[in-house]
């Protein structure tokens, strides 16, 4: 079980909300937030509701300012709790949208798909088993992507068009 507790101001200050679970409009709660801890599990935050925009992989520690730390201007709008995850990853990546193109296998990390595997690009996966970060930019560096279990047709369908990822990391972290 995961525990994050959200803050209206930077530095810890203002109103509070503490979450244990999945958020998908914190507005209802806190007018804004700046700043959070996470005493317990991972979780993904969003720079807007619903899950969507800019996302970051927040693990157990202390974040006291989001605009300077993360170029979250707006803030966090929403949040969502990582389940951990014991046992295998598999994800099959894709070159084209709804699966098509080269595809390949993964079920470990991939600091870059165009020299591992000759991808230009993902546009497509399948996660299968566990969860993963996708990342813009070689070296797992850039904007970053939360996928769970679940077949994903189309990234720009998603909100994500003009990105494409060329990292892949499994969540491993004692959440």
């Amino acid at each position: 079980m995961g525990k994050i507790t959200f803050y209206e101001e930077k530095n810890f200050q203002g109103r509070t909300y503490e979450c244990m679970s999945d958020c998908s409009d914190m507005t209802s709660n806190l007018s804004r937030c700046q700043s959070c801890r996470v005493e317990s599990g991972c979780f993904m935050v969003y720079d807007r509701s619903n899950y969507m925009g800019q996302q970051h992989f927040m693990r157990r520690g202390e974040y006291s300012d989001f605009m300077s730390m993360m170029g979250m201007s707006n803030g966090i709008k929403s949040c969502r709790m990582i389940p951990m995850h014991r046992g295998q990853f598999r994800m099959r990546i894709y070159e084209r949208e709804n699966f098509g193109g080269q595809m390949n296998e993964l079920m470990e990390d991939s600091d870059n798909i165009q020299e591992r595997y000759r991808m230009s690009d993902c546009q497509s996966c399948n996660v299968m088993e566990g969860h993963w970060l996708l990342y813009e930019q070689p070296q797992f560096r850039g904007k970053m992507m939360y996928m769970r279990p679940g077949e994903y047709r189309s990234f720009r369908d998603m909100g994500m068009s003009n990105m494409s990822f060329m990292s892949m990391r499994r969540i491993t972290d004692m959440c």
